[in-house]
């Protein structure tokens, strides 16, 4: 096909498609090809010609949520919680590598030996991580985690049994009211789809401003949305544009709200401080075991990127940050939220944690966990609440 076509212009799909069944009508008259493989023949070729080669029927599948390339030959995929190997594989290890190329250049990002990790997205929002060689010894390694064409709400989550329609209904007031909520779990764990569902809570006249590494998030429902993705540094090493840079951004623009997709290092300061002016209803993920773990791994991030006293730092988070959200992965693959938690100020020099729901394990039947979610405390500090005008314990708090 590609010594048949004429590369000095572009060909559109359908043109495309019309070259290669000639071909493949010509190579039928010359040795039997089975009728239903021609098919899959077909497709194949076109998606090596114009997608992602032997990627794309996985992309497509709907089910699929991950997936994983070990080198040309070995390719995996996660479907319903369960990792299986995927019976195709790149034709060679030069086809892998451009297609690593095309990945990552529709982004205006590069990637090579001198700079052999990138990450990046696909057109349809999936996050893209590579490591070349020499970093990755068997050959390239690619990651794709794909996200749900459309979005998952509150309502799917709640009728999927990640959440109760209590807790749904308790942090649909606190996004309402302005809370500051930090959303803390391990890979894998749906922080990202979580901070989507909670995204729709969003009072639809607020200006909300979204800052990335690299852009994924599905805000719903929200018209005035400004949306920022970083940008890796050119190869003389300049022209940068990092977390940081974007947050202290984001602050002249006008925002109402602040939302991070996560939190990974010194940027974590710049967070608190946007959440300690004003900017009420800010939110962002990060990887943690626990919420108190969170609150070390902020500590840390803190320190990342000033030198601070740990009093200090301390209290910056619990001025900025009113509730801790923690999801996990259970044995049985399903995603809970498992703890909902208000940071209660500082006492004593530690940070004080109020436990409001925890989720309960009942058993098990048919290999799945069965529980509920237990309301452990009420809302210490209500004053958002009713300044929004949605009142405290009465409002089923």
């Amino acid at each position: 096909m590609l010594e048949r076509l004429d590369m000095t212009r572009e060909h559109d799909e359908e043109e495309l498609f019309a070259a290669i069944d000639e071909e493949i009508c010509r190579e039928a008259k010359e040795r039997a090809i089975p009728f239903n493989w021609r098919k899959e023949l077909r497709m194949r070729v076109f998606h090596s010609l114009r997608k992602l080669d032997v990627l794309q029927e996985l992309l497509d599948e709907d089910g699929v949520t991950e997936i994983m390339v070990n080198g040309a030959e070995h390719i995996f995929y996660e479907k319903g919680g369960e990792i299986a190997a995927w019976d195709k594989q790149f034709s060679s290890r030069e086809k892998l590598e451009d297609i690593i190329q095309q990945m990552v250049g529709s982004h205006n990002r590069a990637i090579n030996e001198a700079e052999p990790i990138a990450d990046t997205r696909l057109a349809d929002g999936s996050r893209v991580n590579v490591v070349l060689p020499p970093i990755a010894l068997e050959g390239p390694v690619v990651s794709i985690r794909k996200f749900p064409k459309n979005p998952i709400r509150m309502g799917q989550m709640v009728e999927m049994g990640s959440i109760s329609e209590e807790c749904a209904g308790f942090l649909e007031k606190l996004v309402k009211a302005g809370y500051n909520i930090f959303i803390s779990g391990g890979t894998g764990s749906g922080k990202t789809t979580f901070l989507n569902a909670l995204s729709e809570f969003v009072p639809k006249s607020e200006r909300v401003v979204t800052i990335e590494d690299s852009a994924e998030l599905q805000i719903q429902g929200v018209e005035n949305l400004v949306r920022l993705e970083t940008r890796n540094a050119g190869p003389e090493g300049n022209l940068e544009v990092t977390i940081r840079d974007l947050i202290r951004t984001a602050l002249r623009m006008r925002p109402d709200r602040i939302i991070v997709g996560e939190i990974r290092g010194a940027e974590c300061l710049d967070m608190l401080q946007a959440m300690n002016t004003g900017h009420d209803g800010s939110l962002s993920t990060g990887h943690a075991n626990s919420c108190r773990d969170m609150l070390s791994r902020m500590e840390t991030m803190v320190l990342m990127g000033m030198e601070l006293p740990l009093a200090a730092i301390r209290s910056q988070i619990a001025a900025g940050v009113d509730i801790l959200v923690h999801l996990g992965r259970l044995r049985d693959k399903s995603r809970r939220m498992l703890s909902i938690m208000e940071v209660d100020g500082v006492r004593q020099g530690e940070i004080q944690l109020n436990l409001l729901y925890e989720f309960v394990e009942m058993g098990e039947s048919n290999g799945k966990i069965a529980g509920c979610w237990l309301k452990r405390g009420e809302l210490a500090h209500q004053g958002k609440l009713y300044a929004a005008g949605i009142g405290g314990q009465g409002a089923g708090l």
